[in-house]
């Protein structure tokens, strides 16, 4: 019986126009609408900021890819080939000879 009566209390006309008023009330406040467009303006910034970001990843990303990348390569391949010298001289029974490049 007391459950019946709590259902009613919340469907009571009075108390639903105070809430709906109360709601009303806040989301036409200054401060709501200040909030809104602060979180609106935010999104905006963070949008162009991933995007410029994105955009600058990809310039350092190919930049790497076509300047370092072949630099590796190359200076792997040197390396490479001193130590095939050093071993064909260590197999010819000369001295090794120590290179300064280290």
């Amino acid at each position: 019986m007391s459950s019946n009566q709590g259902k009613k209390r919340l469907t009571d006309g009075s108390e639903v126009g105070l809430l709906s008023k109360l709601t009303r009330t806040v989301s036409d406040s200054p401060i709501v609408a200040y909030t809104k467009r602060t979180a609106s303006d935010a999104t905006y910034v963070s949008k162009k900021l991933l995007k410029s970001t994105g955009k600058a990843a990809w310039i350092a990303g190919t930049t790497f890819l076509i300047l370092v990348v072949p630099l590796i390569i190359e200076m792997d391949r040197e390396q490479q080939f001193n130590d095939l010298e050093l071993q064909q001289q260590s197999l010819l029974g000369a001295p090794p000879v120590v290179s300064a490049q280290k």
